[in-house]
């Protein structure tokens, strides 16, 4: 299976290569590119005021406010204080890389200028991570909608921090491939005893979200991850999250791949079944007959 990629290639490349050109003697260029990404997240990069020496780079994200009240400002001030530039217009975070004072470490800054999406990701699960890590209980549930009909729920206990995906399948067969996926992490944790408890449960929400207002019905299911301290403490906290945030586009991912290898091996299947077929048709001679002049003629059934 493939683990998708948790920060913007797109973004860092172009960022790269705009930033090299000047650092090897070049002429700064106009940018003005426009990035989609998983969850309707939208990024933006561009001469702020025409500004050829400089390169903005800005991250829409229709949940971010949803963020907000988890600490997300606090861990961007936190992450890209230095250049860290009020949002653009449209957008919820915004920073610029001068490039007539390009630092020493730019490709580190560059890295994380195509992690905006994860970092503000990360805001909600590091407070959840601190609550379970001092023993505390009783904090009001996070509740994340990162897409329009998608909701992710984050809670902590003493002993462990629970994260529901809510997700909603466009097609029945989808339910069934998403079924078998689930499995497959079951089957994983049996090797591998370190790894998350992983529930899947389907058209009802699990017992953690009785009484609220999580949704049902046929083409909804819920992915449960039960996070142990092992998994949130310091050293491991940041390779949990940028594992976890993309739960939900790794598994809609694979149920495409999937859907569309059983499409490819059904046409070769269908084709060799057509060859054998052809082969076995019967050959039917042609019968010639004569004319009343003598001339022959051939009649084809």
């Amino acid at each position: 299976m493939i683990l998708l990629e948790y920060k913007n290639l797109i973004v860092q490349e172009t960022l790269k290569d705009k930033i090299r050109n000047v650092v090897e003697g070049g002429k700064p260029d106009n940018v003005d590119i426009t990035v989609a990404d998983f969850d309707g997240v939208l990024f933006h990069m561009s001469n702020p005021d025409g500004n050829k020496s400089k390169i903005m780079v800005s991250v829409s994200l229709k949940f971010y406010k949803d963020l907000q009240e988890h600490g997300a400002d606090d861990l961007i001030k936190r992450e890209y204080g230095d250049f860290l530039v009020p949002a653009e217009p449209g957008y919820n975070v915004s920073v610029v890389f001068d490039l007539e004072k390009v630092p020493g470490d730019w490709e580190k800054r560059v890295e994380k200028a195509a992690l905006l999406k994860r970092n503000c990701f990360a805001s909600v699960f590091e407070k959840y991570f601190g609550y379970q890590e001092q023993g505390t209980e009783g904090n009001k549930r996070a509740v994340v909608h990162y897409r329009d009909d998608e909701t992710m729920y984050v809670e902590a206990k003493k002993d462990r921090v629970t994260v529901i995906f809510s997700t909603t399948f466009k097609d029945m067969d989808d339910v069934i491939i998403g079924k078998v996926f689930m499995q497959e992490f079951k089957e994983g944790r049996r090797k591998y005893q370190q790894a998350p408890q992983v529930l899947f449960s389907h058209k009802e929400p699990p017992q953690e979200l009785a009484n609220t207002d999580a949704r049902m019905g046929d083409n909804i299911g819920y992915i449960t991850f039960v996070l142990f301290p092992r998994h949130t403490s310091a050293s491991a906290r940041d390779n949990t999250i940028n594992l976890i945030h993309t739960l939900r586009d790794y598994l809609h991912y694979h149920i495409k791949c999937s859907k569309a290898y059983i499409h490819q091996r059904m046409r070769a299947k269908t084709s060799d079944f057509l060859k054998v077929l052809n082969r076995a048709r019967p050959e039917v001679k042609d019968k010639e007959k004569k004319t009343i002049t003598g001339k022959t003629f051939s009649r084809q059934n």
